[in-house]
C-alpha cells in the first residue's frame, strides 16, 4: 500500500507541475454531434468542391463528423431556408455565396431575409471574375472597349452563365458604372457561354477565372481585366478593371453561415477551425488552383462584407431589371 501511495503522490505532483491550458471557448457544449454543411447546388462544380474541401479538415479539428448535405434548387435559396429554420446550435451550416447576396433583391418573395436570418461564420474562398472578349473583337483594352461600346450602343452581345448569376450582374454593374448599353445573352451555364464567345457568336463575357483559364492560355479568348480592386495573383499581368473604372469590384465568394441565434461561442469555434484549415499550405494551394484565394475573415468582418455585397448587387439588379418570381 505504501508503494501505491508513493506512486499516487508522485503522479499528483507531476500533474500539478503541468501548465494550465485554458479550455476552448464552448468546447464543453460544442460540437457534441455531427455538423452538416447544406449545399444549394448538385454535386460537382466549384461550390461543391469548396464544401468538400473544408469538410475534412473541419472534421479533424472539431472531432465530429462533418456531413455535406445537398439541397439544390432556386439558386441556393432552398438550402438557405433550411438553415434559417434549423435549430441555432451550430449543427447545421449553409454554404453561402455571392448568389445569396444577389438573390436578396433578385427574388421578389423570399420567405427569409439572408442578412437578418443568417449569421456568417467563416469565409472559404473568393475569386475575381475576368472580363473577356473574342480575340477578333476590335478592342484590345478596357479603355478601347468602353470607347467602342459608347460609339455602338446595343451592338455588343454580352454572354453570361445565366440570368441573375454573378457573371451576368458583373456585366450589368459594368454597364451601370460606365454608361454603356449591351445586349445580354444568357446561357445555361458558363461553359456553353464561353464556347460561343470563343466562336465569335458573342463579343463579351464576365466569367469565372477557373472555368476560363484554359481559353485564355491557348489564345481562344482575350482577357482585358480582372474584377478585383487590385491585380490578382491568379491572373498575373492582367490589370484590374478598377484601374480604368474606379471603384469597380465584383467577385464570386463562398463561406459558411448559421442560423442567426447561434451562440457566439459556437460561431467562434467554427471560425477558428475554418481559418486554421485555410492557412494550411495544401488547402490554400488547392483553392488557388480553382482560380480563387482563401477568404480568412472574422465573423464580424464577414457579416459586414456580405451586407456591402448585398447592397452593391441590389443596385445592379435594379439597373438590369432582372427579377425571378
Amino acid at each position: 500500500m505504501n508503494l501505491l501511495r508513493r506512486k499516487f503522490l508522485l503522479l499528483s505532483a507531476a500533474a500539478a507541475a503541468l501548465p494550465i491550458v485554458p479550455p476552448i471557448v464552448g468546447a464543453d457544449t460544442f460540437p457534441s454531434r455531427p455538423v452538416h454543411i447544406v449545399v444549394g447546388v448538385p454535386p460537382g462544380g466549384v461550390v461543391d468542391i469548396g464544401a468538400r474541401l473544408i469538410a475534412e479538415p473541419l472534421r479533424q479539428r472539431l472531432g465530429q463528423p462533418v456531413v455535406v448535405d445537398y439541397r439544390p434548387g432556386a439558386s441556393g435559396n432552398l438550402a438557405a431556408e433550411a438553415v434559417v429554420k434549423a435549430p441555432p446550435d451550430g449543427g447545421m451550416l449553409v454554404l453561402a455565396g455571392s448568389y445569396n447576396a444577389i438573390n436578396a433583391s433578385l427574388y421578389r418573395n423570399l420567405p427569409f431575409d439572408f442578412i437578418r436570418d443568417i449569421a456568417m461564420v467563416a469565409g472559404i474562398m473568393q475569386s475575381p471574375l475576368v472580363m473577356l472578349t473574342n480575340p477578333a473583337f476590335a478592342a484590345e483594352s478596357v479603355a478601347e472597349f468602353i470607347s467602342y461600346a459608347k460609339a455602338n450602343p446595343g451592338k455588343i452581345n454580352m454572354a453570361s452563365a445565366g440570368n441573375g448569376t454573378t457573371p451576368h450582374l458583373a456585366g450589368e454593374l459594368f454597364q451601370m458604372m460606365v454608361g454603356v448599353s449591351m445586349v445580354h445573352v444568357p446561357y445555361r451555364g458558363g461553359a456553353a457561354a464561353l464556347a460561343d464567345l470563343a466562336a465569335g457568336r458573342t463579343q463579351l463575357m464576365f466569367a469565372n477565372v477557373g472555368l476560363s483559364n484554359g481559353f485564355i492560355r491557348d489564345g481562344r479568348l482575350r482577357a482585358l481585366a480582372v474584377t478585383s480592386l487590385h491585380a490578382s495573383p491568379v491572373l498575373p499581368g492582367i490589370p484590374p478593371l478598377a484601374s480604368v473604372v474606379p471603384g469597380y469590384e465584383a467577385s464570386a465568394w463562398f463561406g459558411l453561415g448559421a442560423p442567426k441565434a447561434t451562440p457566439a461561442d459556437a460561431i467562434e469555434v467554427l471560425n477558428k477551425a475554418v481559418n486554421a484549415s485555410l492557412a494550411e499550405a495544401a488547402i490554400a494551394e488547392r483553392i488557388r488552383e480553382l482560380g480563387a484565394e482563401p477568404m480568412i475573415m472574422s465573423p464580424r468582418e464577414l457579416d459586414a462584407f456580405v451586407a456591402a455585397d448585398t447592397e452593391k448587387w441590389a443596385k445592379a439588379v435594379k439597373f438590369s431589371g432582372a427579377k425571378v418570381d
